[in-house]
C-alpha cells in the first residue's frame, strides 16, 4: 500500500473514531491530524484564480462566489468544518466586482488616496482612520483579508508601483503601514503587509534576481517590514515575486523563518504573492505558509516531497496550522452576517479630508489659497479627467471619481466653459487614437496611454487671461502595477506641457495675474526647470475619488495643505545613483512574466539587477555627496510659518526623549512635522550624514499658538548592522540628534552620549 492511500486510510479511521469533528479554535493540532495528505496541499495552495487559465489545482472547494472578484480563497474542506476565506486585493480599497450576473445592486468601493499620499501626511493618526473606514468596507462586503498594505521602498523613483508605496526612507514607511493596519484590523478582518521583500521594479518582476549586500537589506529593505510587523502585528505577509541573491523569496528559509519568524517573533500567516515562487516543496520547507492561489505544479511538489522523504510532513503540519490559525480569525468562521452595504457616504468623507492632509505644497508667492477668485481659466487634460490613482490590484472599483472641474463647481468657483468644451473634445479625440494601443495595453495589465497635451495658441490666452481671474495648469502621470515609468514625457515633463506652463503664465501675468500649478501625479517629476515660472505648485498626488473636491478644499483655503515629501526629489533622474542599475526603457513585466520558475541572467536590470548603491538610497545619498536637489526629503510648505524653540533631550537608560516647541507664527491655521534626523561617530561601518529616526505632526495650530513636540526613539533605533559581526551595532560616542522642518532646513541640533551596544542576530544570508 503506499504512502498517500495509507494516509487517506488512517484520515477516515481517525474521523470515524472521533465522530463529527469540526474546526473550533482550541482544537486546530487535532483537525490538521485528522486532514489527508491530499487535503493539506490543497489547503496550501488555495482554490485558483477565476479568469486566469494557469494549471489550477485537482481538488477543492471554496465560497468563491460569496465576494466576485476577490483575488483568491483558501480551500474549503467540508468534512473537518474549514470554510473558505477570501483574500481581496487593496491597498487603495477594496478591490471587488462592481456588478454580479442576475443582480441589480451595484458593490462600488471607496478608492481612498494612494499610499505615498497617506504617507505625506507624515500623521499616523489619521492612517489610521483611513484604515479603519477601508477595513469597514473589508468586513461589510465578505472579505476576510485585505491584501494591503504595500511598503516596499521607493529605491527608484520610476518604479511602476511607488505611488502604492511610502517612502525612500523605513522609519516613514513602517510608522504609516502599521498606522494603516491597526486601523484596518480593528474591524476584525486582516491585512497582508507586502511585498516581502526587495520589489523595487515591476520590469520582469517575477524572474528579476536582486543582488543586495546583507548589510543593505537589513537596514534599507527590511527595516520598514520590521518596524510595521512589530508595531501591528498584521494577520498575514506577502512574500514578493522576485529572486534576491539567487533565491526566490518565497522559497528562501533565511527570510521567512529565520528573520520574520524567530528574529522578529512573528506568529502570523504567510502566503505568496499571486502565482509567485516555482517549488511547492521549497516554499513549504522555507516556511511560506500559502501559495496563492495555487497551481497544480505546486499541488504535485508537495504530495511528492512528502513521499518521497525530501519534504518534512512537520513542514506540511506547520504550514496548514498557520493558516487554520488565520481562518479562525476570520469573519467568515466566526459566521458574521455581513451586509453588503458599507457607509460609503460617510467614507467619502474620510477620503476628502486625509488627501487634503497629504498634498504638499512645492511652491506659493502668495497666489494660494485663492482670494478674490470667481472665474478661472482651467488648462491641462488632468483637469477633466482626473487621475484617482494607479493601476493594477491598486486601482478600486469606485462609484465616480471627481474631477478637478467638477471640485472647483462645488466650491463655487467658475470654470470657463469653452475651455472645458475644447479639453473635452480634445480627450475623445485622444482617446480614439489610442483605443487600439489602450486595448493591447489593457490585457496585459498595463496603464492606458494618456492623452498628449492639448495646443492652445496666444491668442485664446490672451482672450482668457483677460476675462478670467487666474489660471490653473494641472499635470497628470499614471503608472500602475506591470511595467515602470519612462523618462521622456513622463519623469520630465513633455515639451507641450512646459510650454502650456510658459505660455499660461506668460499671458496671465502681462495682465497682473496669477497662474498655478496642480500636480495629479503618482510618483517623482522633474520640477527644477520650470518650477519657478508659475506662481504656486500643488503636489496633489492622487487622491482617490474625492480628488477634485480635495484639491478645491485646498486652492480655496478651506483646508491647508501640511503634507511634506517622503522622497527626495532630483534635480535630474540620472542624480540618483541606483539611475545606474535599473530597467530603463526595458520591456514591460506582465509582457515577459513566466510561470515556470527558470530565469535567465544575460540581460543587465532585468533578469537581474545590481542595488550598488547600497545603503545610499535617496536622501542618504544625496547628503552624501553634498548634491543640490529640487526639493529635499522632507519638504513642504504651508499657508503659515512656524518657529522652532527650546530643544532638549533627556536619555533615560534605553529611551532618548526629545522635546521641542513648534509655535504657529503665521497668520492662518496650519500643522507642522517635525522631523528628528541623528548624525552617527566616526566608526569602522561607513555612515549616512543623518537618518530620519523619529516624526511627529502638531495638531492644528492658530496663528499664535504652539505645542511641544515630543520625539522618542531607543537606542537601539541607533544601530547599524555590521554583517562581519553578524549583529546590530550601536556605536559608544556622542550622537548629533538634529530637529528639522525637512532633511535640509535644521532648525536646532543637540547632543547625546551614547554606549555601546551590540544585539547578535542568527545567521542568515550569506555576505556577498
Amino acid at each position: 500500500m503506499n504512502k498517500t492511500l495509507l494516509s487517506i486510510t488512517a484520515a477516515v479511521a481517525l474521523s470515524a473514531c472521533n465522530g463529527d469533528l469540526k474546526l473550533r479554535e482550541d482544537n486546530i493540532d487535532e483537525i490538521v491530524n485528522a486532514m489527508t495528505l491530499e487535503e493539506k496541499a490543497q489547503l496550501i495552495i488555495g482554490v485558483g484564480m477565476p479568469g486566469i487559465p494557469v494549471d489550477q489545482p485537482v481538488i477543492g472547494a471554496s465560497d468563491a462566489g460569496k465576494v466576485p472578484g476577490a483575488a483568491g480563497f483558501t480551500a474549503n474542506i467540508e468534512r473537518l468544518g474549514i470554510p473558505s476565506i477570501a483574500l481581496c486585493d487593496g491597498p487603495a480599497g477594496l478591490r471587488i466586482t462592481p456588478t454580479r450576473e442576475g443582480d441589480d445592486q451595484t458593490y462600488y468601493c471607496t478608492h481612498f488616496p494612494i499610499g505615498t499620499l497617506l504617507a505625506s501626511t507624515w500623521n499616523t493618526e489619521l492612517v489610521k482612520q483611513v484604515g479603519v473606514a477601508m477595513g469597514q468596507e473589508v468586513l461589510e462586503y465578505g472579505g476576510d483579508v485585505l491584501l494591503a498594505p504595500a511598503v516596499n521602498i521607493h529605491r527608484n523613483p520610476l518604479c511602476g508601483r511607488n505611488f502604492e508605496y511610502y517612502s525612500e526612507d523605513p522609519v516613514v514607511t513602517g510608522n504609516i503601514a502599521g498606522a494603516y493596519i491597526e486601523g484596518i484590523q480593528t474591524n476584525g478582518v486582516g491585512t497582508s503587509i507586502k511585498h516581502f521583500a526587495f520589489n523595487s521594479q515591476e520590469t520582469n518582476r517575477m524572474n528579476n534576481n536582486a543582488l543586495i549586500d546583507v548589510r543593505t537589506m537589513r537596514e534599507i529593505y527590511l527595516k520598514g517590514f520590521e518596524i510595521a510587523i512589530k508595531k501591528s502585528a498584521p494577520w498575514t505577509v506577502m512574500t514578493s515575486y522576485n529572486y534576491f541573491n539567487g533565491t526566490y523569496t518565497s522559497e528562501s528559509h533565511d527570510l521567512v523563518t529565520k528573520v520574520l519568524r524567530e528574529e522578529w517573533g512573528y506568529k502570523g500567516t504567510v502566503m505568496t504573492d499571486w502565482f509567485g515562487g516555482a517549488n511547492g516543496a521549497a516554499q513549504v520547507a522555507a516556511g511560506n505558509d500559502m501559495l496563492q492561489p495555487g497551481r497544480q505544479t505546486q499541488y504535485n511538489d508537495i504530495i511528492k516531497g512528502v513521499n518521497d522523504g525530501s519534504l518534512s510532513i512537520e513542514d506540511v503540519n506547520l504550514c496548514c496550522k498557520r493558516i487554520l490559525n488565520l481562518v479562525v480569525q476570520s469573519p467568515t468562521f466566526k459566521g458574521y452576517k455581513y451586509t453588503n452595504k458599507p457607509d460609503l457616504k460617510a467614507h467619502a468623507d474620510v477620503t476628502r479630508q486625509s488627501a487634503t492632509e497629504g498634498m504638499v505644497l512645492l511652491e506659493n508667492n502668495g497666489a494660494l489659497p485663492m482670494k478674490n477668485v470667481k472665474n478661472i481659466a482651467v488648462f491641462g487634460n488632468a483637469a477633466y479627467s482626473w487621475i484617482a490613482g494607479g493601476t493594477g490590484s491598486g486601482d478600486v472599483n469606485r462609484a465616480y471619481t471627481v474631477n478637478l472641474i467638477e471640485g472647483l463647481k462645488n466650491a463655487g468657483y467658475t470654470p470657463n466653459e469653452a475651455l472645458k468644451t475644447s479639453y473635452e473634445q480634445w480627450t475623445v479625440s485622444e482617446n480614439e487614437r489610442n483605443a487600439e494601443a489602450n486595448a493591447e495595453r489593457q490585457k496585459n495589465w498595463l496603464p492606458a496611454l494618456l492623452p498628449s497635451e492639448m495646443p492652445v495658441d496666444k491668442k485664446l490666452l490672451s482672450e482668457q487671461a483677460k476675462s478670467q481671474d487666474v489660471a490653473l495648469i494641472a499635470i497628470g502621470r499614471i503608472s500602475g502595477e506591470g511595467s515602470d515609468r519612462n523618462i521622456d514625457g513622463d519623469f520630465d515633463l513633455s515639451s507641450a506641457e512646459k510650454e502650456l506652463i510658459k505660455n499660461v503664465t506668460a499671458a496671465f501675468h502681462a495682465v497682473g495675474k496669477k497662474a498655478i500649478v496642480v500636480l495629479n501625479i503618482g510618483g517623482v517629476i522633474e520640477t527644477a526647470s520650470w518650477k519657478n515660472i508659475p506662481d504656486a505648485v500643488l503636489c496633489a498626488w492622487q487622491g482617490g475619488q474625492e480628488g477634485g473636491n480635495s484639491v478645491a478644499d485646498v486652492l480655496s483655503g478651506k483646508a491647508y495643505p501640511s503634507g511634506k515629501l517622503t522622497m527626495t526629489w532630483p534635480l535630474a533622474y540620472t542624480d540618483h545613483k541606483s539611475s545606474e542599475n535599473f530597467p530603463l526603457g526595458k520591456k514591460a513585466a506582465m509582457l515577459n512574466m513566466k510561470f515556470d520558475g527558470q530565469t535567465r541572467t544575460d540581460e543587465k536590470d532585468v533578469d537581474y539587477t545590481q542595488y550598488e548603491e547600497g545603503i545610499y538610497v535617496g536622501y542618504r545619498w544625496f547628503d552624501a555627496e553634498n548634491m543640490s536637489v529640487s526639493y529635499p526629503f522632507g519638504y513642504g510648505k504651508s499657508y503659515t510659518t512656524f518657529e522652532y524653540s527650546n530643544a532638549d533631550v533627556k536619555v533615560d537608560g534605553d529611551i532618548i526623549s526629545v522635546t521641542v516647541d513648534v509655535k504657529n507664527t503665521g497668520n492662518a491655521e496650519g500643522k507642522e512635522i517635525a522631523q528628528l534626523y541623528v548624525s552617527a561617530p566616526s566608526s569602522e561601518l561607513a555612515k549616512p550624514v543623518q537618518e530620519l529616526k523619529a516624526f511627529a505632526k502638531t495638531k492644528a495650530l492658530m496663528p499664535g499658538e504652539s505645542e511641544t513636540l515630543c520625539l522618542t526613539l531607543n537606542t537601539a533605533d541607533l544601530a547599524s548592522f555590521h554583517p562581519g559581526e553578524n549583529a546590530w551595532i550601536v556605536e559608544e560616542g556622542s550622537y548629533t540628534l538634529k530637529i528639522g522642518a525637512d532633511s535640509r532646513d535644521i532648525k536646532a541640533e543637540l547632543t547625546a552620549d551614547i554606549k555601546a551596544k551590540t544585539t547578535p542576530v542568527s545567521r542568515a544570508f550569506t555576505a556577498r
